[in-house]
């Protein structure tokens, strides 16, 4: 089923309201914009809040930035609150500024649609609304990590002239199976905590699981190889205490059903890459347990647009797009150039 998209005329429906900041000459615009899209999984067009940030020096470039399915539209600082790749979207970073104008979105979730399960076309397919409702009509790039590069890949194929050039980052244009699983585990252990009254705990659980595949085994052989505590009337192994920190902070900031139907739409992801014209450039970390080298030079070798592939050593495995950024800040330089 092919998803149809139409903006909603600024004469019918206005946008809602929207905080516009400048400093240092730059413009940013968190604001939340009312499209109608026609979600995938679904049945016919309904209207949807997408909620963005739009940063950057004013009339420049845009470039869409999406990380994984937990990352915000915050990439950057706004307000006051540093982003969650500050150290690669600033003035003077990789993705810089002063020289470009940055959007990204809150990922749709499936209660955002009304809908059972949601694709990352239809993620897609809103970024691409919102780049018509803004009178965007053509983004430099789209920088995506993880699921950010899956539905920059969908955007690509479903809007190739939308876009100059697509970077991506730890993603391809499908799951693997193995990583297909471990996140299937994921989501029944968080079905089970809805069904028994514990969400959050579920969650939480998820969460450290997920932990153990973003990360590499050199960072945990290395950071967690001590000996076991009693403590609490228990062996407790050193990584305990990190896991379950990583639950709690995600439950602090995410919702059980939301997870459900993200990590979900991980799994139903597919992209024909042959359909892709897009200039591309790939980049890898040698010890992604996610996403393995051999994906991504399958992509490398389908895509239909001119494509490079970096790879990267790194210990922290698929987390690299993350804690690499030094390595990254190149890179990124040089696509964007």
């Amino acid at each position: 089923m092919t998803a149809q998209l139409q903006p909603l005329s600024t004469s019918s429906v206005a946008p809602l309201p929207w905080v516009d900041a400048r400093k240092g000459g730059l413009t940013s615009r968190r604001s939340t914009r009312q499209l109608v899209l026609s979600p995938k999984y679904g049945h016919g067009a309904r209207s949807v809040d997408v909620r963005y940030l739009w940063c950057g020096a004013a009339d420049a470039p845009t470039v869409i930035v999406q990380g994984g399915i937990s990352a915000s539209r915050d990439v950057t600082a706004f307000d006051g609150t540093e982003g969650w790749w500050q150290a690669l979207v600033d003035s003077g970073a990789a993705i810089d500024l002063d020289r470009c104008r940055v959007l990204s979105i809150d990922w749709l979730g499936a209660d955002d649609l009304g809908v059972e399960a949601i694709s990352s076309e239809d993620q897609a397919d809103a970024l691409a609304a919102l780049l018509d409702a803004l009178g965007i009509h053509r983004a430099h790039a789209f920088v995506g990590a993880s699921y950010g590069a899956m539905v920059a890949l969908a955007f690509a194929a479903r809007h190739p002239r939308a876009v100059d050039r697509l970077v991506l980052l730890a993603g391809a244009h499908r799951p693997h199976p193995l990583a297909s699983a471990q996140r299937s585990v994921q989501r029944g252990i968080v079905r089970l905590g809805l069904a028994h009254g514990q969400a959050d705990e579920a969650l939480a659980l998820a969460r450290q699981l997920a932990v153990t595949t973003y990360r590499g085994r050199e960072e945990f052989g290395r950071r967690f190889a001590g000996a076991p505590e009693f403590r609490g009337g228990r062996f407790r192994l050193p990584v305990e205490d990190y896991l379950e920190h990583q639950g709690r902070r995600f439950v602090e900031r995410f919702d059980a059903r939301r997870f459900l139907a993200l990590s979900e739409s991980i799994d139903l992801h597919e992209v024909t890459p042959e359909r892709i014209p897009t200039p591309s450039t790939l980049v890898g970390f040698a010890s992604d347990l996610l996403v393995p080298l051999a994906d991504l030079c399958e992509l490398q070798r389908r895509l239909h647009g001119p494509t490079t592939l970096e790879v990267l050593e790194s210990p922290y495995g698929h987390d690299g797009f993350l804690k690499e950024t030094h390595q990254l800040a190149p890179l990124l330089r040089a696509a964007l150039a």
